[in-house]
């Protein structure tokens, strides 16, 4: 294709943008942006758009904020739209009245390397089991979720300390160059995808409740690979009592004891002073960072100081 493509961009979050500023960057910049409404948040429920609607107003695009994917207006605005490729980065599961209308293809950015960890959760989920790789993938749409014809991967390595935050910035900046590239692929006809081996494929549900839950009979290793995993958001959780009330509280961030002497049963304490140390099923964390309810993130340090939890506690149901 001689002239730049007619892109449509589609996305929500700030996972998107790079994205969405890496096409404008290299002369790619979209026919228009598909983000989801504006909708209250926060403590005083003020209307917010979403991080993509201000990236797109920034940079001067056409925004759509469709209520339903199925609205026929919207689909005759996207079709007046005469979309050569829409670029899918965190968005909603798209109906193929929507990814059809795109005459050279429509694909998706995963954050993860399919057809590992398919779901809405790839980077939780991989970390949770403590992966020591991850990385990028784009995928031509297809109406089974993640399950497309797979344009590119792109690897990123994960340490054993790495949050759920620091993997999810490096893999949006990452995801960028692999949208830019993709698109670039499209236009030019080299698109050369290949299906995906399903015999490979694990799931990355979404996260409820119940999965931050800290499960203190596990090994060290999987407990820090839980809470590195769940941080910053939605955190991992356990419970305790102080003076004798039930409370959550949010563990964001650990390591694994190095020491080795601790002796205790899972969930007990077995440090509380300057530092704190909790048994697992084999070891013990040291956790660094926590968050009592209604309150901010504290260091470990801020956290002993005010409250009700020496040696012998126990953490957990």
């Amino acid at each position: 294709m001689a002239d730049s493509p007619r892109t449509v961009f589609m996305g929500t979050p700030d996972f998107a943008v790079p994205s969405l500023d890496a096409l404008v960057a290299a002369d790619l910049a979209p026919v228009a942006v598909v983000t989801v409404p504006d909708k209250p948040a926060g403590r005083g429920q003020s209307v917010r758009a979403s991080a993509v609607k201000k990236a797109a107003e920034r940079h001067g695009l056409p925004v759509l904020q469709p209520a339903s994917l199925q609205d026929e207006a919207f689909h005759d605005a996207l079709r007046a739209l005469r979309p050569d490729i829409l670029a899918v980065v965190a968005f909603r599961i798209l109906p193929p009245e929507v990814y059809e209308a795109a005459t050279l293809g429509a694909f998706n950015l995963h954050g993860s390397l399919l057809p590992a960890y398919r779901g809405a959760a790839p980077i939780q989920r991989a970390l949770m089991d403590g992966v020591a790789e991850t990385g990028v993938t784009t995928f031509f749409l297809q109406k089974t979720v993640d399950t497309g014809n797979v344009i590119l991967r792109r690897r990123l390595a994960v340490g054993p300390d790495d949050t759920a935050g620091d993997v999810h910035d490096r893999l949006a900046a990452l995801g960028a160059e692999a949208v830019v590239e993709t698109v670039r692929r499209i236009a030019a006809g080299e698109a050369h995808a290949e299906p995906q081996d399903d015999a490979l494929a694990s799931p990355a549900p979404k996260l409820f409740r119940d999965d931050a839950r800290i499960d203190w009979s596990r090994p060290a290793r999987a407990v820090h690979d839980h809470v590195r995993a769940l941080s910053p958001y939605p955190g991992a959780w356990t419970a305790w009592a102080p003076a004798g009330e039930r409370e959550t509280l949010k563990v964001l961030r650990t390591r694994v004891d190095a020491e080795g002497g601790a002796v205790g049963a899972a969930g007990a304490v077995v440090e509380a002073d300057g530092r704190l140390v909790v048994a697992c099923g084999e070891g013990a964390v040291e956790v660094l960072e926590v968050q009592r309810q209604g309150k901010r993130r504290m260091s470990v340090a801020d956290f002993l100081n005010g409250a009700d939890l020496g040696t012998g506690a126990v953490l957990g149901e």
